[in-house]
């Protein structure tokens, strides 16, 4: 029989920058039948006569080949190159891939990777919007909701992502989300893993490298808010912060003796939080005290001035909703354990310390001042604060400052410091040329569990 030139044909082959990408080139000039078919295998087109095929599971040589069968069966000449054919014929398996895989098929193992790149793609698409994510001490998790359905909670990264709960509304996804995460959680998506970058990258849709914003139309990029590390951020709205609290607190009862001030008591009588509405700035809007009993000694207390950014804030109230941080006497003396509890976050990212023969001081390693100061020298009754945790200028003059006493829990000073070393704000500018600028820094990667390069079964 003659073969027919009018249909389509496909050359497939490795692509050159990509360790598992399949390129598929179309030469001939009727085009249609053949984008449709390998577009339903998940190739995207890059040019006039070529697609491409990346996945986050590096899969594509499996995929690449189910498309050219497919083609094939339409009467398509498909040509595959060599290095992909040897590709397609190695069974592989993953470095990293969960313990239950060793009993799982290739196929089954495909389902989960399939499952976690439609995920991938839904994201990508804008079908999925991500609204917050978090680091569970293992991984990456999110809260996101579908145009027009479910909201979900995701857990993993890549090829490892599933769906881990679903939520009939927004709403609650995002209620639960806190609830479980608590001061870890962070706005929007995590950053891009190496694997999703690359992965975009091959296919035209991803940066090389971050780019910040767009200026909002009519103001000059000077204008525009800064991204900032935490601690340079402005104080932001402490009201707002208060009424989030009460309302995600049920635990709490509100309490308003006079205009000025507002009292959040603990259901147990044992924890109190009190916020001055019209504090200036040498009072502290914030107070709060934990005590044995009702009826008991008070066992710790701190403050928190006017000008403490609310993200600060928030992690400071957060963390009262864990007995960790409630505290369980003040006899003894502060451990060396205690101290590296506290500090933990700001040793991992690499805060300068420096002890004296009374202070102990971890300072922030950028432009911005911040810090925490430990004073060995502090007592129980004492009016100066055993802990310091500070922004701005100096620690003896700060910005912004919150004060606690001997005996604050070292739980809750860790979570003021997880924030202190990996939170970001966007600080709006000063309308004033004259004034200096804090150089802005990019937003921390999440620790990231991409996954390898998947290797052969021998």
């Amino acid at each position: 029989m003659t073969a027919r030139t009018d249909l389509p044909d496909v050359r497939l082959a490795l692509h050159p920058d990509h360790s598992s990408a399949v390129v598929a080139t179309l030469t001939a000039p009727k085009r249609d039948l053949a984008r449709s078919v390998l577009a339903q295998y998940g190739f995207r087109p890059t040019g006039n006569s070529t697609m491409v095929l990346a996945r986050i599971d590096h899969d594509e040589p499996h995929h690449a080949d189910k498309a050219a069968s497919a083609l094939r069966e339409g009467s398509a000449i498909v040509e595959v190159s060599a290095a992909l054919q040897e590709e397609i014929e190695t069974e592989w398996t993953y470095g990293n891939a969960p313990t239950h895989w060793q009993w799982l098929t290739p196929e089954e193992i495909r389902e989960h990777t399939g499952e976690a790149q439609r995920i991938h793609d839904d994201i990508a698409a804008g079908r999925l919007t991500i609204h917050l994510h978090a680091h569970d001490g293992w991984t990456t998790v999110a809260v996101g909701t579908y145009t027009g359905g479910k909201s979900v909670h995701l857990h993993g990264e890549d090829h490892l992502r599933t769906e881990e709960t679903d939520y009939a509304s927004e709403a609650e996804a995002v209620a639960d989300f806190h609830r479980r995460h608590t001061v870890t959680v962070r706005p929007g998506p995590a950053p891009l893993t190496d694997i999703e970058r690359d992965t975009l990258a091959v296919l035209g849709t991803a940066p090389s490298s971050p780019t910040p914003p767009a200026a909002p139309l009519g103001l000059a990029a000077e204008e525009t808010s800064q991204l900032v590390p935490v601690y340079a951020n402005g104080p932001g709205d402490h009201e707002a912060l208060l009424k989030d609290f009460f309302a995600a607190n049920r635990e709490w009862e509100k309490w308003r003796p006079h205009d000025e001030t507002t009292i959040a008591s603990h259901e147990s009588l044992t924890l109190r939080v009190e916020f001055l509405h019209e504090a200036s700035r040498g009072d502290n809007a914030w107070t709060i005290a934990a005590y044995e009993s009702p009826v008991g000694e008070r066992l710790w207390h701190a403050t928190a001035t006017p000008a403490t950014p609310v993200e600060i804030m928030r992690a400071l109230l957060n963390s009262l909703s864990t007995e960790d941080s409630w505290g369980q006497g003040h006899g003894a003396p502060v451990k060396e354990e205690d101290l590296a509890h506290a500090s933990r976050p700001l040793d991992d990212t690499g805060w300068p310390l420096k002890v004296g023969s009374r202070l102990i001081e971890w300072t922030a390693p950028t432009a911005d001042a911040a810090g925490l100061r430990f004073d060995t020298l502090a007592k129980q009754g004492d009016v100066l604060p055993a802990w310091t945790i500070w922004g701005g200028n100096t620690a003896d003059n700060p910005s912004w400052a919150i004060h606690l006493s001997t005996h604050a829990p070292s739980a809750l000073i860790q979570d003021i410091t997880f924030e202190l070393a990996h939170g970001h704000g966007h600080r709006q500018p000063r309308h004033s040329a004259a004034l200096p600028r804090i150089p802005t820094l990019a937003a921390p990667a999440l620790p990231s569990a991409s996954a390898p390069r998947p290797v052969p079964r021998r």
